[in-house]
């Protein structure tokens, strides 16, 4: 018998037509598309509630070797039939992983969405992770490290989560570390796989020139026998997304992480504490991030880049997770220009804690947001991406009017009493470049950071 969803419901209506449709089949799988009229592509991705948070010690970098495996082969397709699959139709295939959820996703043209969808969920739940193919990949994760440790801004965010983030799961990086992948066997990956990768863990996102309808017998078709009967009879559409909380305790540590490089360029990150996904405070931290270093009119590019030219690149911006974030501010510059550089952040952190934003600064601000945000959903992409994470991640689904509201609400007041409250935090900092120690480092560096 056909497993049956529990009815559907529409969560968003947009001035194009489109529209957010979900659904919730039996064992928890939750399916969420975006219709969008005459769009001619497709986008499809199952976006999956495991991450780098969710790995013991010893398997660190699991979550992101499974992405790498899950492409080489399924119980129905070798990895080069898969290529052509999606090659023959001019199509995308790719995945990627986070500290908190792995996606991975089709773009296809419209007509192609079955297929998006059937091939997607084929290598989500019927990989075959050969021992051959865990050999193969761990040298190119291996290559991968290497990569990452040659690139100054990779290893300087490593370094800065690690220092910030201490004593949490998100602050070691994704993609683990030569030791466990070294050591990690075919055996504690399959494991790893087969234990977290269940369909109450997964929501399918797809957007495009596609219906709802068709999507969820797609899915159903993908998913076969994975379909069971749900034990309660709750009718609840969709359920709240498991609370990612209790994941550690953070000990950050203010002061200044220093890892040597023998690079052309010192790059320096520097930040506080913030708060978490669902902070009620985060669109205000949005408008203050957009003031201080969020575009060519922001204070810290028009002082460091345009006034004093010490930096081609500096900027701020904030990450979020479920229970913990951070506001931050990155530069890169000429080692002799490090203390010149980081004595201006310090000077533009304190002017906005002591006097808050103006009123043309806010609406900028607010413009730029609110721009921005609409205009990366031009594409099917972005639209699958937005309710496909929509859903997995907040208890509450948020529309885009929602977004636009939650920014263009925000006072000045506010910005200025959340930057009262962040930007007298004491700093923690990580530079990459060549110096051996913070003895090296200028002392203006020590006495904004310590």
């Amino acid at each position: 018998m056909a497993a049956r969803a529990r009815r559907s419901r529409v969560l968003e209506r947009g001035a194009d037509g489109s529209a957010v449709t979900c659904s919730e089949l039996p064992g928890g799988v939750r399916v969420v598309t975006e219709s969008v009229p005459g769009a001619r592509s497709a986008s499809v991705g199952v976006w999956v509630g495991v991450g780098s948070v969710d790995e013991t010690p010893r398997l660190a970098g699991a979550s992101h070797y499974l992405e790498h495996l899950l492409f080489k082969g399924t119980r129905y397709r070798t990895g080069y039939d898969i290529s052509a699959t999606v090659d023959a139709v001019g199509g995308e295939l790719n995945a990627f992983t986070s500290h908190e959820y792995t996606c991975y996703f089709s773009r296809m043209l419209a007509e192609q969405a079955a297929t998006a969808v059937s091939l997607v969920c084929e290598v989500v739940l019927d990989a075959t992770i050969a021992r051959s193919d865990v050999d193969t990949e761990r040298s190119v994760i291996l290559e991968e490290i290497a990569m990452r440790d040659d690139d100054p801004e990779d290893t300087l965010g490593d370094a800065f989560a690690a220092a910030l983030f201490a004593g949490h799961p998100v602050a070691a990086p994704v993609i683990g570390t030569v030791e466990t992948i070294s050591s990690m066997t075919r055996a504690q990956v399959a494991g790893y796989y087969h234990r977290r990768y269940t369909p109450d863990r997964m929501v399918i996102a797809a957007a495009g020139g596609l219906d709802h309808a068709d999507v969820l017998r797609w899915v159903r078709a993908a998913f076969r026998d994975r379909i069971e009967p749900s034990p309660t009879n709750d009718p609840t559409l969709i359920r709240p997304a498991p609370p990612r909380t209790g994941r550690g305790r953070v000990i950050t540590r203010p002061g200044t992480l220093v890892v040597h490089r023998d690079t052309e360029q010192a790059h320096l990150c520097i930040g506080v504490p913030a708060g978490h996904r669902n902070d009620p405070d985060r669109a205000a931290l949005a408008v203050l991030s957009g003031v201080l270093g969020g575009g060519m009119s922001s204070r810290l590019f028009r002082s460091i880049r345009e006034e004093h030219g010490l930096a081609y690149s500096v900027y701020s911006g904030a990450s979020a997770y479920a229970d913990v974030g951070s506001f931050s501010v990155y530069a890169g510059c000429l080692p002799d220009h490090l203390g010149q550089v980081a004595k201006l952040i310090g000077q533009e952190l304190a002017v906005v804690a002591e006097s808050g934003i103006t009123a043309e600064e806010l609406r900028r601000a607010q413009g730029q947001l609110t721009g921005s945000l609409v205009l990366a959903l031009e594409d099917t992409e972005s639209r699958m991406s937005r309710v496909g994470k929509n859903l997995l991640v907040r208890p509450n689904y948020r529309s885009v009017d929602d977004e636009l509201t939650a920014i263009r609400v925000v006072t000045a007041d506010q910005v200025a009493a959340l930057a009262g409250e962040l930007l007298r935090r004491p700093l923690t900092a990580a530079v990459v470049g060549p110096y051996a120690s913070t003895d090296d480092l200028p002392a203006e560096f020590t006495e904004l950071a310590g």
